[in-house]
């Protein structure tokens, strides 16, 4: 059960739309509009709430949601509206749904605590949220004192006094009009504005109106003339930037500040350049302002600064004194070793919970995930003797001889636990710290996720996960006696949710919706919650894992930065970027993206750039566990060119399927061994075919990586195609 990413990296289209400055008339106001609250669910230490907005008006309405909550109430996520929080005062306005057609809908939504909590004194574009609202059609204050506080040959700056708003509606920004336009120029929130792209030596009128939410606009501010500076003549440079500092850092981010540099030279001061490690070539531009901050380092890693000013003219000032600072070192969570154990292995692999102990790998191994359990159409954990939707058998009803079993011991035919899941039990009491969790979904298995995500399905969902595996109440299946209350109780440590993917493409006929970025993220939190009750009530704490995706696009729409205050650690998909599926070889699992890579710009997939998409979401880097393959993506037909690398070819035969092999078999496969060590990539090629794997040298080069960056560990899937060399270079890159 690979995680082919024939869909799970394919990159959905981008959906666009497009605004009219000055649309028809839209109605901005309640006059038959309504917004109603229902809360989803609440769990007493929390709640996911939701607005509905109808329009019953005569007209489009483009929306403005405002509400306050208790003092003291929070709010950890909101998706379908663009947000913003002053004190206990909440206003929403549309994004994609901002504008509802007559009689149409749209929602929105967040989750908060604690529990028990309603909103109050809800307006809908300044009316009441019920559909008898009056219409907001007083008009913000004019701006005041339009100034331009600086220019250069291509730009003007502008800075204005603010406007107020009493209609109800709220203060929504500002137009800018160029030139006496009768359309805005620009739209913004604040009081200040720089038009950019200009003609050197040409001069510019400008004026600003305010505008509500209910899309009133004010009368217009003074006008001004500016006209940009000339484009000839500026040779002198502006004053060199004085005293950089570094006034805070974090594990992953150094923050600068100096004294600011003047142009006398006529073109005016444009921004900086800031310089990291010698550079020549900028490391960032930036605007007027004398800070930046340089994100996305390695823990414990000096980094050298300099800062040069530039003008309109493109003159560079001197550079300013250079600065040595250290990021943060890291703690915890780096040690961590996973590893997935399939289920169906004991079957063709002939692979059993024996050989893990046999192998070496249950000795250098942390935590073991085990794959996998179904989700029902309805949105339930459940246990099946039946094709393709489960494998009680292999789970728990299978009797293991003596020669099979870990303890050495036959299994008898009526105890009430038998199959993988008592080997795990003699597994955990041989390796007393071994962690075991049970991994609901994978890529199969996924096509229900959404349908378990639900409001209205969540609770229940997961109360039948506990049941069914951290309670251990199996049910008895086929006349076979194992299973009964209890009878799996201490078999799991936890659950690992593989669903892949929330709110993008997976395996074909996957059930897939908007919300299921949201849904997920209160799933994960109602997860947390049962297993802390439960644990609470047996005097046991569960872990609680996720699987995520490398594909940007896909945490895009999928994946919230909220759900790593719930998740112990996050596996994170460090393979499967290219296989066979797609006509040109390239490397499955490389740790960075090399420049000669010919995938287009949106598919270029590496370990790094997975991991810095995710930490930019908010994940704490030593949450973040990075996955790795335990077999190869191959093609062949492959002609010899750049030793095969980015050349054309079909599926490799493999032993269990087309353009896959295990790498206990791969390793022994005729052909030279290639290596990219700049960008931590393996790939073996003999004439006609090709492979993409990882090998022990490679993944301690990853485990390094690991460290450097201050992660959570290393993930291996999966067991049954590793002869116990590549656990043992992921304990040894990882030390």
């Amino acid at each position: 059960m690979r995680r082919p990413v024939r869909h799970a990296l394919r990159i959905a289209a981008v959906l666009t739309l497009a605004v009219a400055i000055a649309p028809a008339r839209m109605a901005y106001a309640a006059n038959g509009a309504s917004a109603t609250f229902t809360k989803s669910s609440d769990w007493g230490t929390g709640y996911e709430g939701k607005y509905t907005i109808a329009n019953g008006s005569s007209a489009p309405l483009t929306w403005r949601v405002e509400f306050d909550l208790p003092s003291g109430a929070t709010i950890s996520s909101f998706w379908d509206a663009s947000v913003t929080k002053s004190g206990n005062h909440v206003t929403a306005v549309g994004t994609w749904n901002a504008t509802l057609a007559v009689g149409a809908s749209a929602s929105f939504g967040w989750i908060g605590a604690p529990g028990g909590v309603t909103p109050a004194n809800c307006r809908l574009n300044g009316a009441s949220c019920d559909a008898g609202g009056t219409v907001d059609t007083t008009a913000p204050t004019t701006p005041t004192n339009l100034t331009s506080p600086s220019r250069t040959t291509t730009s003007i700056s502008l800075s204005w006094g603010a406007s107020t708003d009493t209609g109800g509606s709220g203060l929504a920004g500002y137009n800018v009009y160029r030139n006496g336009a009768g359309t805005p120029t620009a739209q913004t929130t604040g009081t200040t504005f720089t038009d950019t792209g200009l003609t050197p030596n040409t001069t510019y009128t400008y004026t600003v109106r305010a505008r509500d939410g209910a899309g009133n606009l004010s009368a217009n501010s003074n006008q001004i003339s500016v006209a940009t500076n000339a484009a000839t003549g500026d040779t002198t440079a502006p004053t060199t930037p004085t005293n950089l500092t570094s006034p805070s850092r974090t594990t992953t981010s150094i923050s600068l500040s100096w004294g600011a540099s003047t142009d006398t030279g006529g073109s005016g001061l444009a921004g900086y350049n800031v310089y990291r490690n010698g550079a020549t070539a900028p490391t960032a531009q930036t605007g007027t302002g004398t800070t930046y901050t340089d994100t996305g380092l390695a823990p414990n890693t000096m980094y050298t600064y300099r800062v040069r000013a530039r003008d309109g003219a493109g003159n560079l000032s001197g550079l300013s004194n250079q600065i040595s600072v250290t990021t943060n070192q890291a703690t915890g969570g780096t040690n961590r070793r996973v590893a997935y154990f399939a289920q169906w292995g004991i079957y063709g692999r002939n692979f059993k919970v024996r050989n893990v102990d046999a192998s070496g790998q249950a000795a250098k191994l942390t935590h073991i995930h085990y794959a996998f359990g179904n989700v029902s159409e309805q949105g339930r954990c459940f246990e099946a003797n039946q094709l393709g939707l489960g494998d009680a058998w292999a789970d728990y009803q299978t009797r293991f001889s003596a020669a099979d079993s870990v303890d050495g011991v036959a299994d008898v035919f009526n105890q009430p636990l038998a199959g993988n899941f008592n080997q795990i039990k003699e597994l955990k009491a041989k390796y007393p710290n071994l962690k075991v969790l049970m991994s609901l979904g994978g890529w199969t298995w996924s096509k229900f996720f959404s349908n378990a995500a639900l409001p209205a399905n969540r609770a229940a969902f997961v109360s039948s996960c506990i049941d069914l595996f951290i309670k251990g109440n199996l049910p008895m299946i086929g006349g076979e006696p194992q299973g009964g209350p209890g009878s799996a109780f201490g078999v799991f440590d936890g659950i690992d949710l593989d669903w892949e993917w929330p709110g993008s493409e997976g395996n074909v006929g996957n059930v897939i919706r908007p919300e299921d970025k949201a849904n997920f993220a209160a799933l994960i939190g109602e997860f947390r919650n049962q297993l802390n009750a439960y644990g609470a009530s047996v005097g046991r704490q569960y872990l609680l894992t996720a699987f995520l995706p490398a594909d940007p696009a896909k945490v895009d729409a999928g994946i919230a930065g909220s759900i790593f205050a719930n998740l112990d650690y996050a596996t994170v998909q460090g393979y499967d970027f290219y296989g066979a599926w797609q006509p040109q070889t390239n490397h499955q699992s490389q740790l960075f993206n090399p420049p000669g890579n010919p995938a287009p710009a949106n598919q270029r997939f590496s370990v790094d750039s997975a991991v810095s998409k995710l930490i930019s979401i908010g994940a704490p880097a030593n949450k973040l566990v990075v996955g790795l393959p335990a077999y190869g993506r191959g093609w062949t037909g492959v002609a010899a060119t750049n030793n095969g690398l980015y050349q054309n070819g079909s599926a490799a035969p493999g032993t269990w399927e087309a353009g896959t092999e295990d790498y206990d078999v791969l390793k022994n496969r005729a052909g030279t061994v290639f290596r990219d060590n700049a960008n931590g990539a393996i790939w073996k090629y003999d004439g006609s075919t090709f492979w993409s794997y990882d090998d022990p040298q490679l993944i301690q080069q990853k485990g390094g990586y690991v460290k450097s960056r201050g992660l959570g560990g290393l993930m291996l899937w999966s067991l049954d195609g590793d002869d116990g060399a590549l656990v043992t270079a992921m304990q040894a890159g990882l030390q």
